[in-house]
């Protein structure tokens, strides 16, 4: 109700798709004047608004789906508002990842969101290299195209996690998958996903992973003992002990302590 006093009370609408945000406004008997501000706009786009608020106008930001500045356009502008000492007031709307992580069942106390990963696979698989060491569930955001893409190359450099795929949040044909990624590459090789899709990856734990000749073996460090993963930092990262098995933990979604207590077991064996 909050959102549609705004919709009706602002001097302008800017939104992503004014074809879009036509059906939901004339659905609610609502005339306020829209202008276009996406992706390919903003640039431009921004200077225009800050004038009209300047000049004393009150301009409603939305987006297509989800929350406007969460890997959709809006940050461009609130930055430049803000600049301007212009008040941005937020209106929550349904944001997929928030959704999406509540329901997934997977940890959520501490999380990254990623949002899109690189399209080009380089760079893709580039930023999940550097995503092998979190400890914590990550959540990107995916385009149905290149979901199998992504999920293969999740699948060799992350390992056999805990996954979730999330698809049409807050949507008619909203729908949630849940395995471990061995299983979830060849559910979407049978069946490619449609729509908006959000994908939640959780910590190792050391689900098995049948791997044929001349395929890539994933990311091992829950299969190595921690006693000896813990020499192999100090060795190859130049480490103290205390710093080599904080880094161990992390990569097992331990704590410290939890990681200290497996160490003595280890030696008491």
């Amino acid at each position: 109700m909050r959102a549609l006093r705004i919709l009706k009370e602002a001097d302008l609408i800017a939104c992503e798709d004014t074809r879009q945000t036509m059906k939901l406004l004339s659905h609610f008997d609502i005339h306020t004047k829209l202008v276009s501000y996406h992706e390919h706009n903003e640039l431009t786009r921004s200077p225009e608004i800050v004038i009209d608020l300047e000049q004393g106008a009150s301009v409603a930001l939305v987006s297509d789906a989800g929350m406007p500045a969460i890997s959709d356009p809006g940050q461009r502008l609130v930055s430049l508002c803000l600049r301007h000492g212009i008040k941005v007031v937020p209106v929550p709307g349904a944001s997929a990842f928030v959704a999406a992580l509540a329901a997934s069942g997977l940890p959520a106390e501490e999380f990254t969101f990623i949002g899109f990963l690189p399209a080009r696979a380089t760079q893709r698989r580039k930023a999940l290299r550097e995503l092998a060491v979190e400890a914590r569930t990550l959540v990107f955001y995916e385009a149905p195209h290149r979901l199998l893409e992504s999920l293969e190359d999740m699948l060799e450099l992350l390992g056999n996690r805990p996954t979730v795929i999330a698809r049409e949040i807050s949507k008619v044909h909203e729908e949630f998958q849940h395995g471990h990624l061995a299983d979830l590459v060849e559910s979407v090789r049978k069946k490619p996903a449609r729509g908006e899709i959000t994908l939640l990856i959780g910590t190792a734990d050391g689900a098995p992973l049948h791997i044929q000749d001349g395929e890539s073996a994933p990311n091992v460090t829950n299969i190595v003992p921690l006693a000896k993963r813990v020499e192999q930092l100090m060795r190859e990262q130049n480490l103290d002990r205390k710093a080599a098995l904080k880094q161990a933990a992390r990569e097992r979604g331990l704590t410290r302590r939890e990681a200290y207590k497996q160490l003595l077991i280890t030696r008491d064996e």
